[in-house]
This record gives structure tokens, C-alpha cells and sequence, in this order.
């Protein structure tokens, strides 16, 4: 390759660095902005006119609540009685027992008084083979139901309560996860309060319960999580869920409800025939898959999004286990994007196919990817004496800027919306996160996606693997 070729070779990658970085700020300005709207829009809404006694009564819709539970032994029974304890009358609490090879089953028969119903289930619905049904015989837990079943990890745990469940909507959400008392108050009114479109999902905020005080199933006291990876994800959380996915909310484009925290509509859940048992993202392509439905049949829908902090969560704080689960969210993404290619700028979907899908593609997906290639450019660039350094640090401050100037307006709404970190030491730890957080936290997300890329592409066998979680800290 002669000089002349490989210069033009070089402008034509600042020119691709340029838009790429351009389009970004343009997309993430567009998107605080809209999640600004859509949460003063959500405050307005519900300032008035009290549900509570209505969503109160046995005549509101009914719901269950399945969570998977496997080798949960240490912490199941409180777990449990956390979810038998909200604030709602018409709902269930389906515990599903994967195959736990621990203490789990016989910790919650003996906690719970269950006992073995008889039950029929179609023998084609595809699920692994159910070994039981419990009940309680005492009426204080009459609302807890228990399946116990062969191993088959999240997603077939989660079909199995979907199929066996008899009522009109269905919860989702990790079995160790703390829900707000009055959690199911929000989520069914959100169900309920669209007339002229039919609500198929509900998602919600994902809040970070390391270092909180919890006790009984009751969170007690917020604090700031005291280890620093899980600041930096407290960081990432609060952008990602307050303000990117409002903002996809307010545009009715919304393409993933999180595992941790998603309701739906049963009747169309069990229509596109539950979750994808080959993703290791199941929350983002039964998404996919019921809206794609819903297109199809022509039937006038919506996802409803809710801001208030209503699940509470424990997020990694070894290294080690985070990188798996970045790993694991990169390689349900990319198999997710690769099932659903029909859509990508397919005017057929609307803003589905033409919005959502390629910011997927090329944000989600394809942009860590560029990063790492062109960290390695540069490197490349400086070691052949051809690195314009006035065009690489006007682009990487400029980048850099904008990433922690976003940060901020994410923390500064987080504390004008709901104001759950309240000290300003607080406040300030997190805003010295957001300064820090592209040399030190962003590095490994991005490594993270590599290698989920690299092990799906080159077909490497992996799976969820194990999350381990310190649990909950209890009070005094």
C-alpha cells in the first residue's frame, strides 16, 4: 500500500470516528431528553387519584409472580416470605424449584407447611419434566405455590410457571430480589390505565441493594454500596434505567425488560410461546418476539416502563463474576440481534426496525467492538508516526466530557426525582465515579463484550455461570 492510499485510508477512519462519535452525542442528548419528559410526564400522572383501594380489592386483576429458584437454600424462605407480605390481594407467589441440588425444596416445605396437589400439564408444552406441585395446608400462605422440577435452567423454570399459572398477568423476576411493598400496586395500575392500547409488558428500575440495611424482606435503610465496583454499576444503573430506558419508554420503542423485574400479559406471552430456552438473553427477545407478534396481528399494543424504585437487587462485586455477566449480556444481545435480523431497518416495524433495532446494532453491539479496535489503532497510528494527535485529543476530550457532563445530569435527576442517595458526600463519591469511571469501569465492560463476541462467534461453549451474592445486610 503506497503513501497516497494509506493517507486517504487514515482520513477515511477520522471521518468514521467523527460521525460515529457525533451521531452518539446527538442520539444520548435526544435521549435525556426525552427521559426528562417521560418522567415528569409518569410524577404528573400519578400525583393524584389513590389505587390503592381499589388494586386492594379480590375483584382486581389477578397476577403471579414466578421466581425460578435454583440452590437458593441460605436465603429462600425469607425470600419468600418478603413476596408473600406485599401490598395486594389477587395475586400469587409461584415459586419454581430448578432442579436445586441443596436444601431448597425441603427448607420451604418445612417453612411453609407445603404439601404435594395433584395437578395435569400438556405433556408438549415444552418444559423439563415437573416432579411435583405444593401447596400450603395452612391459610396464612395460601398464596404460595411451589413446582418443583428437573433441571433447565432460567428461562424453561420461567415457562413452566407461565404455563401453569391461571391468572391474567404474569411477574417475572429473580427470586432473591427485594420488591417494594406496594410494588404490584404500580404494576398492575400500569396494566390498567390504557383504554385504546393493550399493555403486553411491564419493566421497571433496577435498584442496587449492596450495603442497604434489610430486614424481615423490608429494606430498611438506602445506603451507597461500600465496594467500588458496585458504585460504578450503581452509576451505570441510574443511567441506563432513569434515562436510556425511559427514554425508549416515551417513543413506545422500548426492546428489553430486565430479567430481575418484568410483568406481562400471559395470554400473549404463552401466543408467542414463552421464553427462548436457546439465549442466554431471554428478557430481551421474548421482548422482541411479543412485539413482533403484536405487529404482525395488527393489534393496537404498548409497553409500559416504571420509574419509581421499586426492585432492589445485589449487583457483583468480584471482578471475576462481573465479567461474566457482561459477558453473558453481550452474547444474548448478539444472539437476540441475530434472530430477529429481519428487522433491522425493516420500515415494517416502525420505530421498532428502524430505530430501536439499529441503536441495538450499533451501540450496544457494534460500538465496544470499535473501541477495542480502535484502542488498538492508535496504537498502530503512534507506533508508524502518523497519529494526528491535535484530531485524537480534541475527540477524546470531547468524548470524555460528554460521557461525564451525561453522568452528571443522570445523578442530579436521580436525586431531583427520587432522591435515594440524599447525603451530599453521597452525591459527590458519585459524581467522582462518573470522572474516573471511562479509565477504570468502562475498560471492563468493554473487555467483557469482547470476549462474549468472541466466544459466541467462534461458537465456544459457555453458560450463564454462577452469580455469586454476599446477601442482603440485615438490621441491628
Amino acid at each position: 500500500m503506497n503513501s497516497g492510499v494509506f493517507d486517504i485510508f487514515v482520513e477515511y477512519m477520522n471521518i468514521i470516528f467523527l460521525v460515529f462519535s457525533t451521531v452518539l452525542f446527538s442520539m444520548f442528548s435526544i435521549m435525556g431528553y426525552l427521559s426528562a419528559r417521560n418522567s415528569i410526564h409518569y410524577r404528573n400522572k400519578n400525583s393524584f387519584g389513590d389505587l390503592s383501594k381499589v388494586m386492594a380489592s379480590p375483584l382486581a386483576p389477578s397476577i403471579t409472580i414466578i421466581a425460578p429458584a435454583f440452590n437458593e437454600g441460605m436465603t429462600i424462605v425469607e425470600n419468600v416470605r418478603s413476596l408473600l407480605s406485599l401490598k395486594y390481594v389477587n395475586y400469587e407467589v409461584m415459586v419454581v424449584n430448578d432442579g436445586s441440588k441443596d436444601d431448597t425444596l425441603e427448607k420451604l416445605i418445612g417453612a411453609f407447611h407445603l404439601e404435594k396437589i395433584e395437578y395435569t400439564m400438556d405433556p408438549n408444552w415444552k418444559s423439563k419434566p415437573v416432579r411435583g406441585i405444593y401447596k400450603s395446608n395452612q391459610k396464612s400462605f395460601s398464596k404460595l405455590t411451589v413446582i418443583d422440577k428437573e433441571n433447565g435452567g432460567k428461562s424453561d423454570a420461567l415457562n413452566t410457571g407461565v404455563y401453569l399459572s391461571e391468572n391474567r398477568y404474569v411477574g417475572c423476576i429473580d427470586v432473591d430480589c427485594l420488591l417494594q411493598p406496594d410494588a404490584l400496586l404500580h404494576v398492575v395500575k400500569s396494566f390498567s390505565q390504557r383504554s385504546q392500547k393493550r399493555v403486553i409488558a411491564v419493566g421497571g428500575v433496577i435498584r442496587v441493594a449492596n450495603s442497604c440495611t434489610i430486614s424481615g424482606g423490608t429494606l430498611e435503610e438506602i445506603n451507597l454500596p461500600k465496594n467500588w465496583l458496585a458504585k460504578f454499576q450503581l452509576l451505570e444503573y441510574t443511567r441506563s434505567f432513569l434515562l436510556g430506558r425511559m427514554a425508549w419508554g416515551r417513543i413506545d420503542s422500548l426492546l428489553i425488560i430486565s430479567g430481575a423485574f418484568g410483568f406481562f400479559d400471559r395470554e400473549i406471552a404463552l401466543a408467542v410461546g414463552g421464553y427462548d430456552t436457546n439465549t442466554v438473553g431471554e428478557d430481551m427477545e421474548i421482548v422482541f418476539r411479543m412485539r413482533r407478534y403484536m405487529h404482525d396481528e395488527g393489534i393496537p399494543y404498548t409497553i409500559e416502563y416504571i420509574p419509581d424504585p421499586l426492585c432492589w437487587t445485589e449487583v457483583p462485586e468480584s471482578l471475576k463474576v462481573l465479567v461474566k455477566q457482561r459477558d453473558r449480556w453481550s452474547r444474548g444481545n448478539l444472539e437476540t440481534l441475530k434472530k430477529h435480523k429481519d428487522m433491522f431497518f425493516n420500515p415494517k416495524y416502525g420505530r421498532l426496525g428502524m430505530l430501536s433495532y439499529p441503536y441495538w446494532f450499533f451501540y450496544e453491539w457494534m460500538s465496544p467492538i470499535l473501541e477495542f479496535l480502535g484502542f488498538f489503532s492508535i496504537i498502530l497510528f503512534y507506533i508508524l508516526g502518523i497519529l494526528n494527535w491535535e484530531f485524537f485529543l480534541a475527540i477524546t476530550l470531547a468524548i470524555y466530557t460528554f460521557s461525564v457532563m451525561f453522568s452528571f445530569y443522570a445523578i442530579l435527576w436521580d436525586v431531583y426525582s427520587y432522591n435515594q442517595y440524599s447525603r451530599t458526600k453521597d452525591i459527590l463519591i458519585l459524581m467522582f465515579c462518573a470522572m474516573v469511571e471511562p479509565f477504570f469501569f468502562h475498560p471492563i465492560v468493554v473487555w467483557s463484550a469482547i470476549k462474549g463476541n468472541y466466544k459466541k462467534l467462534f461458537k465456544i461453549q459457555s453458560g450463564w455461570g454462577a452469580m455469586t451474592r454476599k446477601g442482603f445486610s440485615k438490621a441491628a
